[in-house]
């Protein structure tokens, strides 16, 4: 059970990681530099992923405002796939 722990506890800080970066999206940059080191990791964190949906979901032009809308696709598709792996870890540990 602590590998399920650890594994749904892993999604659960990806997805936050995923909402902290659309925050960040939002805000201008900084000129505090431990808020841009901790911008920079998220980034670093959330974009490969993010990118992969970037590349089947364009950013929308809404009138010289872009709208980025993998982030959105991005979360739905990780609480499937945490969904998959919690179930498949629950089959394995119960037939040990």
């Amino acid at each position: 059970m602590v590998v399920i722990r650890l594994v749904d506890t892993a999604f659960v800080v990806y997805f936050w990681l995923i909402i902290i970066r659309v925050i960040f999206s939002w805000i201008p940059l900084s000129s505090n530099a431990v808020v841009e080191r901790v911008r920079g990791f998220v980034y670093e964190l959330t974009d490969p992923y993010l990118n992969l949906f970037r590349r089947l979901l364009p950013i929308l032009n809404l009138g010289g405002m872009g709208l980025d809308l993998s982030p959105i696709i991005a979360i739905l598709a990780l609480g499937f796939i945490h969904r998959i792996a919690v179930s498949i870890l629950l089959q394995v540990l119960v037939r040990i």
